[in-house]
């Protein structure tokens, strides 16, 4: 009996703790004067979501800051690689 309910209890807090973070590549642009950047953002959601919902994510990340979303580039759970760090310099994780 013990042993079912300890199963039972790690089935319940395992899947929890594995599930992956997923990293949204975006590009956004500021007017006046015209500037653009290319970003990755992470986001803990249990796995990638689907595309609208991306693009929801990284439009409430972005609004307040005066950066408008352009386009979701990628979607990925492994971690960017170091030229995808590069290319996003500042922006890498910030929002």
């Amino acid at each position: 009996m013990k042993r079912l309910l300890l199963i039972l209890v790690l089935g319940l807090f395992l899947p929890a703790g594995a599930q992956a973070a997923c990293y949204l590549e975006y590009k956004a642009k500021k007017d006046a004067p015209l500037r653009l950047h290319y970003g990755v953002m992470q986001i803990d959601d249990g796995g990638c979501p689907g595309a609208n919902r991306a693009q929801n994510i990284a439009e409430r990340r972005l609004d307040g800051t005066g950066w408008t979303l352009l386009t979701v580039v990628g979607l990925s759970e492994q971690p960017p690689s170091d030229q995808k760090r590069a290319n996003a310099g500042e922006y890498f994780l910030r929002y």
